[in-house]
């Protein structure tokens, strides 16, 4: 749940995984306990998706289509940890997979520098904003009860002390020099300048994302978007058809690849799907082929440290890895596995068509309200933790394979549970949600109307 809920905030998971493989490569975190850190990560960057098809909430047939194409990141993502978290802890499938293969390989000419060509383009703007003191975020990693040396990096030149002591709890900090950027010039603390970057950000990016569905929504119109459609909706003639599927996943890693963000390639596609050009059938391969691809970032952190270190950073990177192969063999060769995210993603997306306000719960919901209680339950301790948790998850489990015999297979149900009408509706629909915010929002029209009415009468 901390990696759900740090990549949420983030937006990027494959800087949450390149923090995680840092603090193992310290050995502040054992590479067990970031497998599913790693795991959450997974979850957590597919609320992008999400974000970017609420820009077509206006049509209701386009947001129906686009929230299931970018639901469908999120339903692979949950019922990949669903199955492989269980077993990773039962039987440390990947732990010692992974210890295998870095045993296995000699790491001594590993490289101690990685590219990236997005950081190369964006760095010299984040650093007119604020610059960061590598030091001090290990301190904190390091001091449970914290470090007097500030995360902001204020002073570029040299730093006097008159008593450094612990480099983590300097005294007495001047500069002469400050650094030139804007956060370096003020007093704020650690926390208060980072909720105002969080904060930031997460407006700004939603707002690139807002632009790029309007953009890709103009240009696809018309002779382009059939063109488009016909080209990437397409199978291989004949026998060949079922190979048609594995390459969109080979295209959909090799595009993660090369702009190393899987956020970025299935959010250009999720308005795409909203429009009808790619269907969500298209849709599943590439995903799950960004969801490998996207590891390549991992990888070129976990290389670029010193050799002492690089078999613990190597080693969570090829967790990421093989975690997401892995999911792609279970969820994806055998057919009718195959259709079970995909229905799932329809499910939803009829849903949020019927009730819009739905998909402001969903995503508040499970990338921010379940997260934050989980983890505040499991600071309250096993006891409690068991105590609400094992009650929840069998009343979910029982649910779920009910609704599923409701669907299927009926006759084996009892004749009261082979539908939910004995239960009062509030437990069963989301009409009289819907009822309440319908009559709570025409009141507030109302009222808005009858304000307008009088101001024109003044």
């Amino acid at each position: 749940m901390i990696g759900v809920l740090a990549t949420a905030l983030i937006q990027s998971s494959s800087t949450t995984v390149s923090i995680v493989i840092a603090l193992a490569g310290t050995k502040t975190i054992p590479v067990k306990q970031t497998i599913p850190i790693v795991m959450g990560s997974n979850i957590g960057t597919t609320v992008t998706n999400t974000i970017v098809s609420l820009a077509q909430a206006g049509s209701r047939e386009e947001f129906r289509k686009a929230f299931g194409g970018a639901t469908i990141h999120d339903v692979f993502n949950w019922l990949c940890v669903i199955v492989l978290l269980p077993l990773e802890v039962v039987s440390g499938y990947l732990y010692h997979l992974t210890k295998a293969l870095v045993d296995s390989i000699d790491t001594a000419g590993s490289s101690k520098t990685k590219k990236d060509l997005l950081k190369t383009i964006t760095k010299p703007f984040i650093r007119s904003f604020v610059q960061i003191d590598k030091t001090a975020l290990k301190c904190k990693a390091v001091h449970i009860n914290g470090t007097s040396r500030s995360v902001l990096k204020r002073w570029c030149d040299k730093i006097k002390t008159t008593d450094l002591g612990d480099t983590c709890f300097p005294k007495n900090v001047t500069g002469n020099t400050r650094c030139k950027n804007l956060f370096a010039l003020s007093d704020l603390t650690d926390e208060q300048a980072g909720i105002i970057l969080t904060i930031a950000s997460l407006l700004l990016i939603v707002l690139c994302l807002f632009i790029v569905v309007k953009l890709l929504n103009s240009l696809f119109k018309g002779t382009m978007a059939s063109l488009v459609k016909r080209f990437i909706n397409a199978d291989f003639p004949g026998k060949l058809a079922w190979l048609t599927g594995y390459l969109a996943i080979l295209v959909g890693t090799g595009m993660t690849m090369i702009i190393q963000s899987s956020s970025v390639f299935t959010s250009t596609l999720t308005p795409l799907v909203g429009v009808g050009i790619v269907s969500l059938e298209r849709m599943y391969p590439l995903t799950i082929g960004a969801n490998i691809g996207t590891t390549i970032t991992g990888i070129l952190a976990a290389l670029a440290v010193s050799e002492s270190e690089v078999h613990l950073t190597l080693q969570v990177a090829l967790c990421h890895l093989f975690f997401n192969i892995t999911g792609t063999f279970i969820f994806y060769p055998i057919p009718f596995i195959r259709r079970v995210p995909i229905y799932l993603a329809k499910q939803l997306g009829n849903t949020t068509a019927m009730y819009r306000w739905f998909a402001i719960v969903y995503l508040l919901g499970m990338f921010f309200v379940l997260p934050v209680s989980v983890f505040g339950l499991s600071r309250a301790g096993p006891v409690i933790f068991m105590a609400v948790g094992i009650p929840v998850l069998t009343v979910l489990v029982f649910v779920i394979l009910v609704n599923i015999l409701q669907e299927k297979a009926p006759g084996c149900l009892p004749r009261k549970l082979q539908n939910w009408e004995f239960l009062p509706s509030w437990l069963h629909s989301l009409e009289p949600y819907d009822r309440i915010l319908s009559k709570f929002m025409c009141m507030k029209c109302c009222k808005n109307k009858q304000d307008e009415k009088l101001d024109l009468k003044i």
